[in-house]
Parts: structure tokens; C-alpha cells; sequence
């Protein structure tokens, strides 16, 4: 039996986004608790979940947003209003940062060079806070492309080249280890950080714990992530920052997509209107398997087809599921979780469409954000 949130993406055409307001609120009521309990700050990271639409809706709940460069804290200033900008990058560009003193509350660098190239301008503006991203060298990512830990990572500042004479002016330390991981994993960083960089902290105004919490997942630990936060605030009399993307947004969205045909090669296969490659990358880089409204694991139900997209890529597969009836053209398919990290990575490759992009309030009623055609393709080359 379909539920009537289910129906209403049914009838939208395909491909689309749609973002569920109702989990979006569940997560930022979970997120505005651990900020009320500890008095901490958080920020959406907008590398995750960039649909302003919603950062209204947002601002209600969290502290701000933090940004990887010009256009993203651009966007956040215009549209979350007063709320804070936070910006971070592994390097700026001279014409880039002249805008970013304007825009932003904390401007984060990544090398003492890069603080040094540009301290005489920030120094001239002390309305904004300035601080380093540190490198504690650990980190309990095993997929290295998401590990800022890894061997020769360009992110962050290791103890071995940390330089105590050039804190005059910084306020703050960052770092940025974790990925979809839990309170277990931040409680050892910490202990971590604390051990390598702890003779800082009293000269500092703030701390921030970076992104990856994955808060308003169901079995996460906020007693201890609160404990966490407290340790730091009373040993060190810190102000706390976190600026999780993945907890914004997790399950928080859907991608609806149509059948285009079924054949066989070894196996049923479908073709899909959307794609790995386009449309939800991380199926492909992270990699991982998306789940379907209805559908299991492959041999499960009856029907097992490997879905794919009308794109060249021979690689473009989302993945193999299986089905209580057959596919036919026409049939519509839900993918789950596709707010984070799907809308800001899409692209255009071999001419695909992007999906629209869907309201779905919590009075059941469907709003069109965002609709996307050949223009949309055409501009970007």
C-alpha cells in the first residue's frame, strides 16, 4: 500500500529531487538540541546540501553555515541572512579573499603560508575571526579519497609544522577527520587532538570539530557527543563549532526516476532515466548502493534487475535490486537519501538532463523549486 507522500512523488515527472520538509525538520530539531544543551554552534556545511530554497527554514534551527570558497559563502550570506558564514579552503585566491573579508564571520587558512601571504588584509578587518585547520594525523576513514588524514594529505596543519610564534591574531583552531561517523570515533580525535595540540587551546577563543557527525542518525550517541563538547568548553573555556552536511540532510531526500526499457544480457536490466555518473556520483566514488522505496537486496523479492542509465558510460550502474513485480516501461522508482551530496554534484555529462528539484512540505503539498532544460545544459560549456 502506498502512502500518500509516496503517491505525490509518483505523479511528478522524472528525473527529481525532492526534499522531504518534515525529515529536513527532524534533523535540525536534533541538531538545535545538542546546540541548547551545550550552548555550542552548529553550521550546515554547504559541500553537502546547497538548496537555499530551504536555508530560511534552516536558520530557525542552526547557527549558519560554513563555506569551501567564494560562491558557496556568497550564497550563504544572500540567503540565510544574519546568520554566520564561515568559510575554509586548502588555498585562496588574492581576489577571492578581498570578497570573503566582506562576507564572512570566520575565514579559516590552511598553512601558515597562506596566513602570512594575507594577514596584513585580515588584520585590517577585526570584525572577522581567523583561525588554522590543524592535522591531528589520525582519522578512522579507511577510504582514503574522503580521508584528510592519509599520507601526504594537502588538508591541515601536522604538529611537525605547526608554528607557535604566529598565533598572534588567530582565534582559532579547526580540524576536519571525520566522515558518516559517530560519537565513538569524534571521543578518540579528541583525545587525539587534545594530546598533540592542547598547548594551544588556552590561547584560542574557538574550537571547531569539523564535519562528518552523522548527529540525527537514529543510533547515534548525543549524550556523548554533548559530553564531548563540554569537556572542551570547560577545560579550555572555548566556544565549540561543528559543521556537519550528512546529518543537514540525511534522509532528507528522494531522486524519482522512470523505466525506459528492460532487456537481458545474463540478467534482467533495466534502463533508467537517471544516472549514476549525472545525477548521484557518490554511487560511484564513495561507492555505495542506494536503497529503493519497495525494492530489496538482489534474489530477495521475486524480480532482480541491474539498474542503469541511457548514458555511454559503460560503468553507469546504479546497482542490482530486485523487485515483488516485473519492470515494465513506464514504472516509477523512489531512491532514498538524496539530499546530501547529489543536487550539489551533479552534472551534464553525454547531454543528461538535470532532475528538477521538489518541495515536499509537511502539508503534503508538492512545490516546483527548481526546473532545469537545454539552456541549463547549453551554459555550462
Amino acid at each position: 500500500m502506498l502512502s500518500e507522500k509516496e503517491k505525490g512523488m509518483l505523479a511528478l515527472p522524472t528525473p527529481c529531487y525532492v526534499i522531504d520538509e518534515e525529515a529536513l525538520i527532524h534533523n535540525l530539531e536534533i541538531l538545535h538540541h545538542v546546540e541548547e544543551e551545550t550552548g555550542c554552534h552548529i553550521l550546515l556545511a554547504q559541500k553537502a546540501f546547497s538548496a537555499y530554497h530551504v536555508y530560511p527554514l534552516m536558520a530557525q534551527y542552526l547557527s549558519g553555515t560554513t563555506a569551501s570558497g567564494l560562491f558557496e559563502a556568497k550564497l550563504a550570506r544572500e540567503e540565510m541572512g544574519n546568520r554566520q558564514v564561515h568559510v575554509y579552503s586548502p588555498a585562496y585566491k588574492d581576489e577571492d579573499f578581498d570578497q570573503l573579508l566582506d562576507i564572512c564571520d570566520h575565514i579559516v587558512f590552511n598553512s601558515f603560508a597562506q596566513w602570512k601571504h594575507f594577514r596584513s588584509k585580515a588584520l585590517a578587518h577585526p570584525e572577522v575571526s581567523f583561525g588554522l585547520r590543524i592535522n591531528p594525523e589520525y582519522s578512522e576513514i579507511e577510504t582514503d579519497i574522503y580521508n584528510p588524514c592519509f599520507e601526504g594529505s594537502r588538508l591541515g596543519i601536522t604538529l611537525e609544522h605547526f608554528e607557535e610564534n604566529e598565533l598572534d591574531s588567530i582565534s582559532g583552531l579547526h580540524f576536519h577527520t571525520l566522515c558518516e561517523q559517530g560519537a565513538d570515533t569524534l571521543e578518540r580525535t579528541l583525545q587525539v587532538v587534545e594530546e598533540k595540540f592542547g598547548q594551544y587551546l588556552p590561547r584560542m577563543k574557538w574550537l571547531n570539530f569539523g564535519g562528518g557527525h552523522h548527529i540525527s542518525r537514529p543510533d547515534y550517541d548525543i549524550p556523548k557527543l554533548i559530553r564531548c563538547i563540554r569537556h572542551f568548553q570547560d577545560q579550555y573555556g572555548l566556544e565549540i563549532y561543528l559543521e556537519p552536511g550528512e546529518a543537514v540532510a540525511i534522509n532528507a531526500g528522494y531522486l524519482v526516476c522512470s523505466v525506459l526499457d528492460t532487456l537481458q544480457n545474463q540478467r534482467d536490466i533495466a534502463i533508467v532515466d537517471t544516472s549514476a555518473a549525472c545525477h548521484m556520483p557518490d554511487v560511484l566514488e564513495m561507492p555505495y548502493r542506494p536503497l529503493i522505496l519497495g525494492a530489496e537486496e538482489p534474489d530477495v523479492l521475486p524480480y532482480t534487475y541491474r539498474l542503469g542509465a541511457p548514458t555511454c558510460l559503460a560503468g553507469d550502474v546504479i546497482g542490482d535490486y530486485s523487485f515483488a513485480q516485473p519492470l515494465n516501461i513506464g514504472d516509477k522508482l523512489i531512491f532514498t537519501d538524496m539530499a546530501m551530496y547529489s543536487m550539489v554534484k551533479n552534472n551534464t555529462f553525454n547531454g543528461m538532463p538535470l532532475p528538477s528539484i521538489y518541495l515536499l512540505h509537511t502539508s503534503g503539498q508538492i512545490q516546483l523549486l527548481k526546473q532545469f532544460g537545454y539552456e541549463d545544459f547549453k551554459s555550462r560549456l
